[in-house]
């Protein structure tokens, strides 16, 4: 997402070139270009496929709505299977039209997970429950903290349901250190990712997110940190700007990749 403007083919030329050897996808391109040729795209240029972004929008009331969304989570693990990632991030989803009740909405994901995790394990596949922050709530995610979405994994088996932990949602959260301990003792970080928080925020905010080094975040301190949880994974840059979407893709990818050095790389040593 961090490079949208790239087509598939355009971004595993842009990673070889740069040697990253990794690669975070979202289904709406892999989609388009077909999952099955995507999976051969990225296996032929050698990357591997870290996280599928996203499933998730679990929180409907009409019976009907909500076998569409189960139905859609369900192709999403195929589509994760198939890229040959372990991984799916989910957005809990926000309250429906007229709902108040961010309690209700939270245990209508607890059920959807009931339903989903067993067929994503069948699948190889994990769920990470993304916390959003909670200007989210009320429109895209009704689980704004770490510890929210503990309370739900924790109900499955840690292979089976964890959490992702992204820098822009939960670093203003002064319990989230500890909730990270919580996630990495259980095994249950299942993906980190990391973006800036600047301020002002752009109208809408949903595309704010901020270049690394750029804004507020101590972004090596929570890659120690989680690191510190016991988290050996991948480190994700996940970011949406409308500035950086319009500047050529193999540029951005490029700085991407210095910054990330720059700001949460390893620090040599003295």
């Amino acid at each position: 997402m961090t490079v949208r403007q790239l087509s598939l083919p355009e971004l595993t030329d842009a990673c070889q070139a740069l040697g990253i050897g990794k690669v975070g996808l979202w289904r709406e391109p892999v989609q388009e270009y077909g999952v099955e040729a995507a999976a051969r795209l990225v296996r032929d240029a050698g990357l591997a496929v870290t996280t599928l972004c996203r499933g998730g929008f679990l929180t409907a009331t009409d019976p009907g709505e909500r076998a569409k969304a189960l139905a859609d989570n369900r192709r999403a693990v195929d589509e994760a299977a198939a890229l040959g990632t372990d991984t799916l991030v989910l957005v809990s989803g926000g309250l429906p039209a007229g709902d108040k009740d961010l309690r209700g909405a939270r245990e209508r994901v607890a059920d959807a997970l009931a339903e989903l995790a067993p067929y994503a394990g069948d699948h190889g596949v994990r769920l990470a429950i993304e916390p959003l922050h909670p200007m989210f709530a009320s429109d895209r995610c009704v689980v704004s903290t770490l510890a929210q979405a503990l309370d739900l994994a924790e109900r499955f088996p840690a292979d089976r349901v964890g959490v992702a932990v992204d820098t822009y949602h939960v670093w203003w959260d002064d319990r989230a250190p500890e909730q990270v301990g919580r996630a990495g003792a259980a095994g249950r970080v299942h993906t980190f990712q990391l973006a800036d928080w600047t301020t002002p925020l752009p109208e809408g905010v949903l595309n704010g997110r901020g270049r690394l080094g750029d804004g507020a975040v101590d972004l090596r301190r929570w890659r120690r940190l989680v690191e510190a949880a016991g988290y050996t994974g991948p480190i994700e840059v996940e970011l949406f700007n409308e500035e950086l979407w319009a500047r050529d893709g193999r540029e951005v990818l490029a700085e991407t990749a210095a910054r990330f050095l720059t700001h949460a790389g390893e620090e040599a040593p003295e």
